[in-house]
């Protein structure tokens, strides 16, 4: 009250928008995508990232992550223009939006597929004269415009990669005949992502 007694209005209550990607997306590669989605808020004027975050599961996996952004604009155009982009990098089904603390908002056109290779019971010759940076090249090459590797997840007996697209059946059928010829593949097991 007495603030503007003396001249000064009053801050302007800030709002927030909470991007929960279902994506299994490492803090390296969820920073790739805030850097590009940054060049959107700023062409936009809509505002910028404050703060990011990963939910783990039990076993250390990423389960989803989140993207804060301190918004300037909450219009109907602003948010068009997030989902848009997202939908167009990276946006699993189950994806939400929140504006605030009450309007949320569900996207997200892709599906995912967890290829978890074997890293303990497999030949030691196996894992010699085989490289997981093949495997990945790869199985980049044959998803084309179906998908792609977005991330990965060491873990005590597998490796996992994530693979996001437009349909998980399709993606399995193009590296399935990869899967079941690269030595590195055997006892692989494909899980789909939702």
């Amino acid at each position: 009250m007495f603030n503007n007694l003396f001249g000064k209005k009053p801050a302007a209550k800030k709002e927030f928008i909470t991007i929960t990607l279902n994506a299994k997306l490492q803090p390296m590669h969820r920073g790739d995508l805030e850097d590009a989605l940054t060049k959107i808020l700023e062409a936009h004027n809509i505002g910028e990232i404050c703060g990011g975050g990963s939910l783990l599961e039990k076993n250390g996996e990423i389960s989803e992550c989140d993207i804060e952004i301190e918004a300037k604009d909450t219009s109907e155009q602003a948010i068009h223009h997030i989902i848009n982009f997202l939908e167009d990098a990276l946006a699993p089904k189950g994806s939400k939006l929140r504006i605030g603390e009450d309007r949320i908002i569900e996207f997200g056109q892709h599906e995912g597929l967890a290829l978890y290779l074997n890293g303990t019971d497999l030949p030691d010759e196996v894992y010699q004269n085989n490289d997981i940076n093949e495997a990945w090249a790869e199985i980049e090459k044959l998803l084309g415009e179906e998908g792609g590797i977005h991330s990965y997840h060491q873990g005590e007996t597998e490796t996992a990669l994530y693979l996001y697209g437009n349909r998980f059946d399709t993606m399995h059928q193009l590296i399935e005949p990869f899967l079941n010829s690269y030595p590195l593949c055997q006892q692989c097991r494909v899980v789909q992502v939702v």
